[in-house]
């Protein structure tokens, strides 16, 4: 355990010496479709004036950040409502001649740092691989074609593609990439196992462990291959995982379920886009299969997702907004869990140091029936949230952030989950070579 500490701390160390290095400006920090890959492409090049055609590059987000709130006082009453933590996300891309490149994204942080934290009194340190990847990418006239393969980001939805907090103006993530009280390792017997309670246990099979829920849409990646295509205005992703976006394994898990996730978009003008994503496919562990019913198997029991998205910037302003619905299918049920989420985000830039962003939130859960008898109410409780910030640019590498969230959950205290909350962002190329 000691051990393990002392290797995660001198990670966290040799982040931050990256971080003093002397900076360059960060022309590209992801890759999300084919046309972005050039930028990060580019990112490898170096700042001359003559393009490398072998470069490294290693963009560097770190975030230390304050919350106050008593959203963890029902896991823990002594819970202090002040708290702080860090977050640190590494980025290194290698440019491997003019049509090849490596991705990867690696972060560190501390809980409680993300507002999903605070729902418990969890102390710890943790570090996760989020994405890597080997992208190929080629342009023919108006159309662009990208191939990647390894550790993905989702396809599925628009967030997963900018949640780096100097992309992110506000401080919170949607709703709808934060837990759902659902868990595919147990089986509920029915709807009298649906609770509000923080631990999600369910009684009809599965081991006992214990659960705060699952992302419907994971945030981290998943390993696979995606094809980008990308034409005029319009463009378009199919990506192939070795398991759920609502229920992510490693390639080396016995318990993966291939499945497929397929977006596209359409780019009206310059600036405003639209776009839809879909996914269809098993998500139970293999720990619950003694437990189905006869002659059944994972593959009955589908989770899906669909999603809308809305991209528009003008001017100082720029918009965005999603809508998705998630299904979780489990036995003994006629009409299973499902919850839809919807966000829109307005950002309003004030002068070139200031900016104003403000962001509307909803979930609304359905009545789930078991064989017996139907939900009188949501299985869990509907909430909305409205969350505010501001932001100052001392320069271009740092961003200070100040935000206050306001949550309200149907038959709750009206004032229990609400955060202020303070980030400062230093975002800086830690490491910038051209090899070649």
């Amino acid at each position: 355990m000691l051990f393990n500490r002392m290797k995660k701390y001198q990670l966290l160390i040799g982040l931050l010496i990256l971080a003093r290095m002397p900076c360059v400006e960060l022309k590209g920090q992801y890759a999300p479709n084919a046309k972005d890959a050039n930028v990060a492409h580019n990112a490898a090049s170096g700042t001359g004036s003559r393009e490398a055609q072998v470069g490294v590059v290693v963009p560097l987000t770190i975030t230390g950040g304050v919350l106050d709130t008593r959203r963890a006082q029902p896991d823990d009453p002594s819970a202090p409502s002040l708290t702080a933590g860090f977050h640190v996300l590494a980025t290194p891309q290698l440019k491997l001649g003019s049509h090849w490149y490596v991705y990867s994204a690696i972060q560190v942080y501390s809980s409680p740092f993300f507002y999903q934290d605070k729902f418990r009194e969890d102390r710890y340190t943790e570090i996760d691989l989020l994405q890597v990847f080997v992208g190929y990418t080629h342009a023919w006239g108006k159309a662009t074609l990208g191939l990647k393969v390894g550790k993905l980001p989702t396809a599925f939805g628009a967030f997963p593609l900018r949640y780096d907090d100097a992309a992110n103006p506000l401080l919170d993530q949607p709703l709808a990439y934060t837990l759902l009280k659902l868990r595919p390792d147990q089986l509920p017997c029915g709807v009298a196992d649906f609770s509000s309670q923080p631990n999600v246990v369910f009684n009809c099979g599965g081991p006992a462990s214990y659960s705060y829920g699952v992302q419907p849409s994971t945030l981290y990646g998943l390993p696979g291959a995606e094809t980008d295509l990308s034409w005029r205005r319009v463009d378009a992703r199919l990506q192939l995982t070795a398991s759920s976006p609502a229920n992510p394994r490693s390639i080396f898990d016995s318990g993966r379920h291939p499945q497929a996730t397929v977006g596209g978009g359409f780019t009206i003008h310059q600036g405003f886009r639209v776009g839809i994503s879909a996914f269809r496919g098993p998500w139970l562990d293999n720990a619950v299969i003694a437990f189905l019913p006869p002659a059944s198997n994972v593959g009955n029991f589908p989770a899906s997702g669909l999603g809308f998205d809305v991209q528009w910037a003008r001017g100082p302003w720029s918009a965005s907004g999603e809508w998705q619905r998630f299904v979780m299918n489990y036995p003994n049920f006629v009409i299973a869990p499902a919850t839809s989420f919807g966000f829109v985000e307005v950002k309003r830039n004030i002068n070139p140091r200031w900016y104003a962003a403000t962001r509307v939130n909803y979930q609304q859960n359905n009545r789930p029936e078991d064989s017996i008898v139907r939900s009188a109410a949501p299985y869990v409780p509907n909430r909305q949230a409205y969350e505010v910030a501001v932001g100052f640019r001392p320069n271009r590498f740092q961003l200070l952030k100040v935000g206050y969230e306001w949550m309200i959950v149907q038959g709750g205290p009206q004032t229990h989950d609400n955060v202020f909350g303070v980030q400062f962002v230093t975002s800086s190329n830690g490491l910038s070579k051209a090899l070649k």
